[in-house]
């Protein structure tokens, strides 16, 4: 038996985080006397993690073993943190039945909009976990297309480039620059290789597309922050654009894409012609 599922350690650790705990930080009412020793008595984490006294006392002293539905009750019961819980889990010898986490919806930091809207002439876009598009601006609009159209659970840049055929189009080399973009995609998922929504992602587009399903299984993985882009837009043509990432600081996973041009090149005056259409047309 190892230590990590010895009951004795579960035990060890259900008791030291009792005494870690107070009565009013539980919800429980105000003790009528002083106490002799700190933290919870066994009895309140019983009610607390509504099991019986007994059960319970058996656990601290290593004599039964936790089922999924008590480990549960009991990381409530003691207010544990996810890494607690985690750590509660693997001691119980039940890390397989660890509930996964909830992830919040991505959100866009407040820094990142402030830096799309002074952006009036590069197209940027902020993109999220799984290359989710979370955020553009009025040049982003202009050269990929209208996102607010798109539904948001579609909303992945990705996913675009291999089911969008206006977006395809635009990608002078499409085969490169989606190769590359799945490479970064397979990097992301090192990360969190539990995510149901990646799975999803990844399983739609491997019945979807043969070139995603063999570029996937190569397992190429893809760092670069930055690049050059060849575009060919409807509206001003060819577009040679430096393509460079700014990965947020907050660990948010949030990423900043923006594509600039050379002042007093053809692609830089393109840029500004498309901007200048496309606001023109929005004020219409």
């Amino acid at each position: 038996m190892t230590s990590e599922t010895d009951p004795r350690a579960l035990g060890a650790f259900l008791k030291a985080r009792r005494a870690q705990l107070t009565p009013q930080e539980c919800g429980l009412p105000e003790p009528d006397s002083a106490r002799r020793v700190a933290g919870l008595r066994r009895e309140e984490v019983a009610h607390l993690a509504s099991i019986s006294v007994d059960y319970y006392v058996r656990l601290e002293q290593g004599r039964v073993r936790a089922s999924a539905p008590v480990l549960i009750t009991l990381a409530k019961a003691l207010r544990l943190d996810e890494d607690q819980q985690r750590y509660l889990y693997e001691l119980a010898g039940r890390a397989d039945a660890l509930p996964r986490r909830r992830r919040p919806p991505q959100r866009v930091r407040p820094a990142m909009t402030r830096l799309l809207s002074q952006l009036t002439e590069t197209p940027a876009l902020v993109l999220g976990k799984r290359l989710d598009i979370l955020a553009w601006n009025m040049a982003a609009k202009a050269l990929f297309t209208d996102f607010a159209e798109i539904p948001q659970n579609r909303r992945n840049y990705l996913r675009l480039l291999f089911t969008n055929p206006a977006i395809r189009e635009l990608h002078v080399n499409w085969a490169h620059d989606a190769r590359d973009a799945v490479a970064a995609l397979r990097l992301e998922a090192a990360k969190d290789q539990e995510d149901p929504e990646l799975a999803r992602l990844v399983g739609d587009l491997s019945v979807q597309d043969e070139d995603f399903r063999g570029w996937w299984a190569e397992h190429r993985v893809n760092s670069a922050s930055y690049g050059t882009k060849h575009y060919r837009h409807p509206l001003v043509g060819e577009l040679t654009l430096d393509c460079d990432t700014w990965a947020s600081p907050d660990g948010s996973g949030q990423r900043l894409m923006v594509l600039t041009a050379e002042k007093g090149t053809p692609s830089h005056d393109a840029l500004l012609i498309m901007t200048s259409w496309a606001t023109e047309k929005q004020g219409t």
